[in-house]
């Protein structure tokens, strides 16, 4: 329920992020039987992002018997991130389960670490355009109650995801080296922007992951080969050198044939 709240929290928040003019509608955005999640006053932005009323696109229209027009899925994310590594890749499923296009898309992520000693600073994020190939950095904004919410949008115009269709967002994640380690939820609402509103459209389920320091890793990775056995891996080294043997010998076999016909 926390993380439905900073969802909530997050896309009235979307205003203070580079998603410019994106602010909850007066019901936070949400469809029909979800007002159950009380989202905060939306941060009204000092200068909104006013389309003109022909730009602005017509409202995702919601499935009958859905909570959301788009199906939403965190796909592929590990189960672990050491501080200074390599950021690691994984994607965002956006499904359009309506009968029509949604465009102007924009996923906003929500990260609340266990601990809440993460700051904005040790995040490192970025998406790409599927359409153009481009990358797009993801910058992070942090709440009053110690969530951290990225919004995809940089001047980004938004995906557009036509009926039935799935668009696949590939990110990458990544946190500096001075990150503490720790247990982190991950979570993404998704905002369809309209001019100076935003209506929120799909949110995914939670994906959890650790933030763990190298040492631990390595300590992980001893304390897996202990458990398998050292007489496994020993067994595994006598059935190869077994095999070669029995390779070897066959080969010295037929050299001693052919040496004796050549006699």
């Amino acid at each position: 329920m926390r993380l439905r709240t900073a969802l909530a929290t997050a896309v009235a928040a979307a205003t203070i992020v580079p998603l410019a003019g994106v602010a909850a509608a007066d019901d936070g955005g949400l469809p029909p039987g979800r007002h159950d999640v009380a989202p905060r006053k939306p941060v009204v932005a000092t200068q909104p992002v006013e389309r003109p009323l022909a730009e602005k696109p017509a409202p995702c229209a919601l499935k009958t018997g859905s909570a959301f027009p788009l199906d939403t899925r965190i796909q592929g994310g590990p189960a672990e991130y050491v501080p200074g590594g390599e950021s690691q890749e994984w994607s965002i499923g956006l499904t359009n389960t309506s009968g029509e296009t949604c465009d102007g898309i924009h996923p906003v992520l929500v990260l609340v670490d266990r601990d809440r000693t993460l700051d904005n600073s040790q995040l490192r994020m970025e998406f790409d355009d599927p359409a153009t190939g481009r990358r797009h950095p993801v910058t992070f904004v942090k709440t009053d109650l110690d969530e951290h919410i990225g919004a995809f949008d940089d001047g980004f115009a938004g995906f557009v995801i036509g009926p039935g269709r799935t668009v696949t967002v590939r990110v990458r994640l990544g946190f500096t080296d001075d990150t503490v380690p720790g247990p982190v939820t991950a979570n993404a609402a998704i905002v369809q922007r309209r001019g100076s509103d935003g209506q929120w459209v799909g949110e995914s389920g939670d994906y959890h992951f650790d933030i763990v320091a190298e040492d631990d890793l390595l300590g992980a990775l001893d304390a897996e080969l202990a458990a398998t056995g050292r007489g496994s891996a020993l067994t595994g080294l006598a059935l190869t050198a077994a095999v070669l043997l029995v390779v070897g010998a066959a080969l010295m076999s037929g050299a001693r044939r052919l040496r004796g016909r050549r006699d």
